[in-house]
Formats: C-alpha cells, structure tokens, sequence
C-alpha cells in the first residue's frame, strides 16, 4: 500500500542527475526481443548470402572424406589431419555469420542506448542471490507483464506457423513422389517463408516492447516534489560553496597582488577605469618593467590610493593602460612591444623625481 502510495506521488519527469545516475547503474531502457529479432534476421541474412559457399565446403569436405576413405588408417596423423579439416570448414561455415551477428548485435544496442560503460553495473550486488527478494520478483508486476508478453509471443508465432504450414499443404503430400533435391528446395523455401514471416512478426513485437520499456524506465526514474526540491537544493549548494570558495581565493589573489602595490615604480591609470602598477629597477638593467598589479573600478581606485599613500606617481596614458590590462599579467614582464611607452613614462617619472634619467628599456 505505501508503495503505491509513493508511486502516485511520483508526478515529476526525472531530472538530469537521475537519469545519469541510472544510467551509470546500467538502468536504461532497452528491449531484448528487440535484440532477438535483429539477430535473427541477420542470421537470415548472412545465411542465405553464404549459402552457396557453404554448399561448396560441404561438399569438398566429403569429397575429400570420401576420397580417402578406402585406403585410410585410424592413426594419430589421420585422426589430426581430417580432425583439422573438419574445423577449417566449420570456420569457414560460422565464421562469417558470426561476423555479421557480432555487428549487428552492436548496431542494435548501440542504437537503443548509445556508447554507455556502466561500471556500478559491473559491482556484485549479494541481495540479488536472495530467495526471499528473488521470490517476491517473480510475483512483481514487471515479471506478469513479460509472462503475458511470453505468451502472447508463442500464440502469434504459433499462428504464424500453422498459417505457412497450411499453405503449403497439399505440396506435402506431394513430397513423396519428388526427388531428393526437388524436396530440399521445397523445404528450404517453406523454412525460409516461415522465418521471415515469424521475423517480421517479431519485429512488430520489439518496436512495441521498446515502446513499452521506454515508457516503464520512465515511468519508474519519475521522481516525487520533494525528491526533486531536495536534489535541486544539493546542486544549488554544491555550487554555492564552489561559488564560496572561488570568491575566497579570488579575494587572496588580490590581497597578494595589493601587499605589492608599495614596491611600485609607477602607477599607469586610465584614467579612473583602470590603473596598473608597475615597477622598474634600474640597478638591474637585466629586467625588464613588471606589471605588479592590475586592476579596474573599484579595484583601480584602491591601486591609486595606494600608490597615493607612497608616494608612487600616477601617471595618465589611456592607450597604454588598456593595452597593458588586455596583455600582461601581475608578476610578469610586461611585452616587448610596449618597451617604448613604458620608456616614456619612466622617463617621466624620474623628470619628477629630479633623477637621472635611467637609460631607456630595450
């Protein structure tokens, strides 16, 4: 009673995550007559296109046995050779149909799943062994729906046979006055009208048990407003704290680059959109001018209060405050192709100061 209760309460389609979730299980929807009908007819298929090599391996085979016979000795050396002969035709036989049943057992699920590797699937579940869960299966809805499928599948098959059977009749009665390959033809011809018959009829029925256990995997992954309320608030929290814990570092990596901000040589503004720090040593003529920090908005305004608190001149160049935010990095070496500029500016800088003029960045 309560499961039914819960199966009622259950009017939501599955969310993503379920659905995944399933999938991993190796829980999708897929119908095995569906497989059946598809490897029959391939078995069909492959048989009737090799049919005349598989007469003429027959018929070498005996011809070799036959040829041999009269003067043959049961030995090792002949037990072995006519023992391999016999297993070339059987390779030469089978091999090819199982070829074509192998892709088109591969085509078939491939197209009803898709590429799916369900490891959890793959682990050994031990209340799968227990007779009490094992008995209450049996008695399941699922297990009286596939009985009356069952059912239903042998009653149209039989139909479908007495139906060919009957229409062929009065030839039977006729097979005794045939000859040995008249009545070969005769049954071969009826075999393979009552197969493709049965198979098209099979078929029918896969599309129709895909149909129906594509509407039961539905059915059963349906998840109550509750489930579906609890799940989306693990997710929104999960992203939340994914949120939290990006903000944090984001607000330490500018922390860092502030506590270098005094160490600046100059400050190259926009000039209240963007503001960069930048720090030239002329001592080390080997290094290059570093961008020590960047930032825009608020963050510019707090690099220019900074460098106001130290003294560090801020000097206005739009083009290059721009370019120098969209191309260096904090703590790296600003790019070659702004040596001149950044020259300019130093040059301008030590101008202020009342220095000399340290030899221009190359």
């Amino acid at each position: 009673m309560a499961e039914q209760q819960s199966a009622q309460d259950k009017t939501e389609q599955a969310t993503p995550k379920r659905r995944e979730d399933a999938k991993d299980k190796g829980n999708v929807a897929k119908s095995q007559d569906l497989n059946s009908v598809v490897l029959l007819f391939a078995g069909i298929f492959g048989l009737s296109y090799s049919a005349n090599e598989i007469i003429a391996v027959f018929k070498d085979l005996a011809m070799t046995v036959y040829n041999n016979s009269a003067g043959m000795l049961i030995t090792q050396d002949t037990v072995s050779l006519y023992s391999a002969e016999f297993m070339k035709a059987y390779a030469a036989i089978v091999g090819p149909i199982l070829v074509v049943l192998f892709f088109a057992a591969l085509a078939v699920n491939y197209a009803q799943v898709g590429v799916m590797v369900a490891k959890k699937a793959l682990v050994p579940k031990f209340e799968k062994i227990n007779p009490a869960k094992g008995f209450k299966r049996m008695f399941s809805t699922r297990s009286l729906v596939e009985l009356a499928k069952g059912v239903m599948k042998i009653g149209l098959v039989a139909y479908v046979g007495v139906s060919v059977i009957r229409s062929h009749i009065d030839e039977f009665w006729l097979l005794a006055f045939d000859t040995v390959p008249g009545t070969l033809t005769f049954l071969g011809t009826v075999l393979y009208s009552l197969t493709v018959k049965i198979g098209l009829l099979l078929i029918i029925i896969g599309v129709a048990d895909f149909a129906y256990q594509k509407y039961d995997h539905n059915k059963n992954l349906k998840m109550t407003k509750q489930e579906v309320k609890e799940e989306t608030k693990q997710y929104e929290g999960s992203a939340e704290v994914k949120g939290k814990i990006k903000q944090a570092q984001l607000a330490a990596s500018r922390a860092r680059m502030m506590s270098v901000v005094p160490d600046a040589t100059v400050v190259v503004t926009n000039p209240t959109f963007i503001a960069i720090a930048i720090k030239y040593d002329p001592v080390s003529k080997a290094d290059a001018p570093k961008v020590l920090a960047k930032g825009k908005r608020k963050l510019a305004q707090k690099i220019k209060e900074i460098a106001r608190s130290n003294d560090i001149p801020i000097i206005e160049n739009k083009a290059l405050a721009r370019g120098l935010y969209d191309y260096a990095q904090p703590g790296s070496e600003i790019p070659v192709f702004f040596y001149e500029a950044i020259a300019e500016i130093l040059a301008e800088v030590y101008k202020m100061n009342k220095t000399k003029v340290p030899r221009a960045v190359a």
